[in-house]
């Protein structure tokens, strides 16, 4: 095929113009933040499930405390009672009754105290398991939300990439022969569609031409479409190509296209 050495440069600008187009429509698609928003997800369900035992644990040495605390009140009350009772008591048979009674208050009031003791000192590292998981499950949460709002950040930036490269490849595109068009976009469905040959190395496959290949190029006349042995993609020829004689030597105004 033949084609000006300037419409075979504009297929640089269309090839980078696709480029971002494509690099743009993958981050809109699949975010960078997003496997590490899924990963946050999982870890954020499995710190509940961990802090949903820990709270159980902690509840219920509350719940066992507030039992011991009423019948560490009951039994108080009784021996209250029991004790103005034995004051007013005479009766040596009631007496013998009453202290015996009182007796035994007295050891179920310090067994009861004895697990209040053991209770309070349990439920205290309870209480800090709890607030510990409890701020590693906020730590969670906070940096999902902050991935998934530069995410949303992320992908309305990457919409609006897509809109303008699609925008700014139109007005290329439309300065480009169709019969040229044609065999650049077939090309790129299969791979490369065209990049610029380098000091002899294709910018699509980054494969070096072997001596013959680049005599093979350099023997075609400027308007003749060149494409890589290796990738297939049209191989467009400037001052930078190494070919000496390569292009048309004058610069047609497309502005420049890097690549690393």
């Amino acid at each position: 095929m033949k084609a000006s050495p300037a419409d075979q440069r504009l297929l640089l600008e269309i090839a980078a113009l696709d480029d971002r187009y494509d690099r743009a429509k993958r981050t809109k698609e699949n975010p960078p933040q997003a496997a590490r928003v899924r990963e946050l997800v999982e870890q954020r369900t499995a710190e509940n499930r961990v802090l949903a035992e820990l709270v159980g644990e902690r509840d219920g040495l509350r719940t066992e405390l507030t039992k011991i605390d009423s019948d560490v009140d009951l039994a108080t009350t009784r021996r209250e009672r029991d004790a103005k009772r034995l004051e007013q008591a005479t009766d040596l048979a009631t007496i013998k009754a009453l202290e015996q009674e009182l007796a035994s208050l007295a050891r179920r009031l310090d067994d009861l105290e004895t697990a209040q003791l053991e209770l309070m000192e349990r439920i205290e590292p309870a209480e800090t398991a709890v607030a510990e998981q409890e701020a590693t499950v906020r730590s969670t949460i906070e940096e999902g939300q902050r991935l998934s709002a530069e995410g949303k950040v992320g992908v309305t930036s990457a919409a609006r990439d897509m809109e303008e490269a699609s925008r700014d490849r139109a007005a290329v595109a439309g300065n480009v022969p169709d019969a040229l068009l044609a065999m650049y976009e077939r090309l790129r469905a299969r791979g490369v569609g065209a990049s610029l040959l380098a000091r002899g190395v294709c910018g699509g496959c980054h494969m070096a031409l072997s001596p013959s290949d680049l005599a093979a190029v350099r023997a075609l006349a400027d308007d003749e479409v060149a494409t890589c042995p290796e990738c297939g993609g049209i191989l467009v020829r400037t001052e930078e190509s190494g070919l000496g004689d390569a292009g048309d030597g004058h610069d047609q105004g497309t502005g420049t296209v890097s690549f690393s």
